[in-house]
């Protein structure tokens, strides 16, 4: 029981969606930060200094009171959240696929030290014993099969 939960644990893509949750958390606080100090008052300047508030009232002095101004609140914090993420995530990744699926991939970064070394080490022997590093390894004759 302890192993199918080990297993359920480690596979891949709960990992990715407790990674994914935590960054969401993060974007949104991020976003919320966005919205109060640069969106916010944009929209009281737009409203000559008033909060985008309102309520009405059905049923006479004990009646229910309808909060309008908090559902238009969250409705354009819906919409810039919503803004962000398609224009600084999906639209870039889009582009990215776009190029992707067209055979255009961008330009590698430049390799690092080590793996340059590498292949200046890989490219010596090859020309010392001759070998052609692309070409299929096959096994030892003289080595029993692996089973």
């Amino acid at each position: 029981m302890l192993k199918g939960f080990r297993d359920f644990i480690s596979r891949g893509n709960v990992i990715d969606l407790a990674v994914a949750v935590v960054i969401g958390a993060a974007f949104t606080a991020v976003v919320e930060q966005f919205t109060n100090s640069f969106l916010k008052p944009l929209i009281k300047l737009a409203s000559g200094g008033e909060e985008v508030s309102g309520v009405f009232k059905v049923g006479g002095k004990n009646g229910v009171v309808f909060d309008y101004g908090s559902f238009i609140n969250v409705v354009i914090g819906f919409l810039l959240t919503a803004a962000v993420v398609y224009f600084f995530v999906v639209a870039p990744m889009n582009k990215l696929a776009e190029l992707r699926k067209r055979g255009i991939e961008p330009e590698p970064e430049t390799p690092s030290d080590e793996v340059r070394l590498l292949t200046e080490i890989r490219d010596a022997l090859v020309a010392r014993n001759g070998v052609d590093p692309e070409a299929p390894v096959r096994p030892d004759p003289r080595t029993p099969p692996q089973r």
